[in-house]
């Protein structure tokens, strides 16, 4: 039985999801506590997030960010903002999907199966989990994990693709065009400036695996993956 979190303020359009969750067979967690989303997600460890954008204390964007940089569960933003850069920043925060209220119960139930069936159904299932892999550093697209020896760090999507770019194009140097045009993949607006905060971010990201100057800037062209470590002394 699939677990779907519910996290909307107003009780009687969580009760409304809730009843239509269970109706079909899932079970439902609604969260109570909107300061602490992210220690109830832990606790909970549904398999799919109903996300509302207005919130006590922080917005749905801001946990949609918390939820992604720890799993890589589908969340659907459900929502009486109906313009089109809220959805914009639904699907730059993290999210995969986004409904308007008020809603029919039937899309939300449509959209949930989509989701479910795509993350862990038949449609994950027929495809074999794609890994890619440079001197000992693997990374997993689809978990959106980079690891080296014991360690494994999650990424978010964007910096998963920036490093999937830099592993497919090593030792040859991922043009900032092409970042873009990875990036761009993901159906968000991207600019420059995308790209300069997620390379600072895929360098952290790099640290934390006690590797250092990794990603090597290019002037004028993009970014080259450096290989400073060795994969003996990961094994």
């Amino acid at each position: 039985m699939h677990k779907i979190m519910v996290v909307e303020d107003d009780p009687k359009i969580a009760e409304l999801l809730l009843s239509t969750i269970k109706k079909y067979g899932y079970e439902g967690i609604r969260v109570h506590d909107f300061q602490h989303v992210l220690e109830e997600f832990h606790e909970a460890k549904p398999d799919l997030v109903l996300l509302d954008v207005n919130l006590p204390s922080y917005d749905g964007y801001y946990w949609c960010r918390q939820i992604r940089n720890a799993s890589i569960c589908p969340v659907l933003f459900i929502s009486a903002r109906d313009g089109e850069m809220d959805q914009i920043m639904a699907l730059e925060n993290g999210g995969d999907d986004y409904m308007t209220k008020p809603f029919h119960a039937g899309i939300v139930l449509a959209k949930i199966q989509s989701q479910l069936r795509r993350a862990y159904g038949e449609y994950a299932a027929r495809n074999s989990e794609r890994v890619l892999e440079q001197d000992g550093l693997v990374l997993y697209p689809e978990r959106q994990e980079l690891k080296l020896g014991d360690t494994v760090i999650t990424l978010t999507k964007k910096e998963s693709y920036i490093v999937e770019s830099l592993i497919e194009r090593y030792p040859r140097v991922a043009s900032r065009e092409a970042l873009l045009e990875k990036l761009w993949d993901d159906q968000t607006y991207v600019d420059e400036n995308t790209i300069n905060v997620n390379i600072t971010r895929v360098r952290k990201k790099f640290q934390e695996l006690n590797i250092e100057d990794a990603l090597v800037t290019v002037r004028g062209m993009g970014y080259r993956l450096n290989v400073t470590w060795t994969k003996e002394n990961y094994e």
